[in-house]
């Protein structure tokens, strides 16, 4: 794949419109990459449930992430075979990861749900893609073209829409700003994935193993926001509602930290890998479809009709900017 140099002396993926990918990879990009959505997807269900239940945004982001360093310890120990240096030699891409990519990206994720409903909170987040196509302008000269610009534009225009100002969507101005903060941390997020460090000779940290250090690094930083008093840290023993029935708190903990954290972040750095953090982000934005999907189905949020208009109009904004990597 073709690589440019960052600022940092860093190899990333070139994610520019004259980008090729092999039709192998690409076609593994695109399958994990989708995987990795319909995985995130259920995560703002999940945390819905125990926001609802009484846990703090926080609270639910601390248990997700650390069920999901449990999970992949064994296996990022198998993966690394002893090759220790690496992580050693990585560890600033490691704590910005986990502190950008999981910890800032959730927790305003899981502030804005306990907000507003999932499909609006993952749809303004997923304007990041946007930031996304305006860094690699600002910073590498990856000029726009026309798509990208109309996309742009019908993005916005939908954000317009998503807001409802009428009030009627049950819109909240935190909530928003909570989302925004969030898609703030998920162009970080894509930008960190699409890396392939230069640590020890050149050689590429894992996905497994990136994801499994995220996590703890995440879980410290979040323990630390808590302990100091920034964000509350509530946790509950109680029952959950779950699609109208009550299950037990583990449910949508375990849900959260191994099929929304462990599986969704190793397969979506994988695509991003492989297709660079342009083509990586808009193949992610199939986990609006994914949450809103979930969110319909297992706590019965139903959107606006004027929320599904600026719904679509901001997807057809995204699909415009993939558009530009023809």
């Amino acid at each position: 794949m073709a690589t440019v140099r960052t600022a940092n002396d860093r190899m990333v993926p070139a994610t520019g419109p004259r980008t090729r990918l092999s039709r192998g990879g690409q076609g593994a990009g695109l399958a994990l990459g989708l995987l990795s959505a319909m995985c995130f997807g259920i995560s703002g269900t999940f945390g819905s449930a125990l926001i609802g239940a009484g846990w703090s945004p926080a609270g639910a982001v601390l248990a997700r992430v650390c069920v999901a360093a449990l999970a992949l310890t064994v296996p990022a120990v198998i993966t690394l075979r002893g090759r220790w240096a690496l992580v050693r030699r990585s560890a600033r891409l490691l704590v910005t990861y986990g502190m950008v990519g999981v910890a800032a990206c959730q927790i305003c994720y899981y502030n804005a749900i306990a907000r507003m409903d999932v499909g609006i909170s993952i749809l303004l987040e997923y304007l990041g893609i946007i930031l996304v196509v305006g860094w690699l302008w600002a910073r590498h000269g990856q000029r726009p073209r026309l798509p990208t610009v109309l996309g742009g534009i019908a993005a916005l225009g939908g954000l317009g829409l998503m807001l409802d100002l009428s009030g009627a969507g049950g819109v909240s101005l935190t909530g928003v700003l909570w989302a925004l903060g969030a898609a703030v941390a998920m162009a970080v997020y894509f930008f960190l994935s699409a890396q392939t460090s230069a640590a020890d000779g050149g050689e590429t940290l894992p996905p497994l193993a990136l994801t499994w250090g995220s996590m703890v690094t995440g879980a410290a930083f979040i323990a630390l926001l808590g302990a100091v008093g920034v964000t509350p840290l509530r946790f509950g023993a109680g029952a959950v509602l779950l699609l109208n029935a009550r299950v037990s708190w583990l449910v949508p903990v375990l849900g959260l930290g191994v099929i929304a954290a462990a599986v969704a972040y190793v397969t979506g750095i994988g695509a991003v890998r492989r297709l660079g953090a342009k083509l990586g982000s808009f193949v992610a934005m199939a986990e609006v479809l994914f949450a809103a999907g979930f969110a319909w189905v297992l706590l019965h949020q139903v959107p606006t009709g004027m929320q599904f208009v600026g719904g679509a109009l901001i997807l057809a904004g995204v699909i415009a900017v993939r558009l530009d990597e023809s």
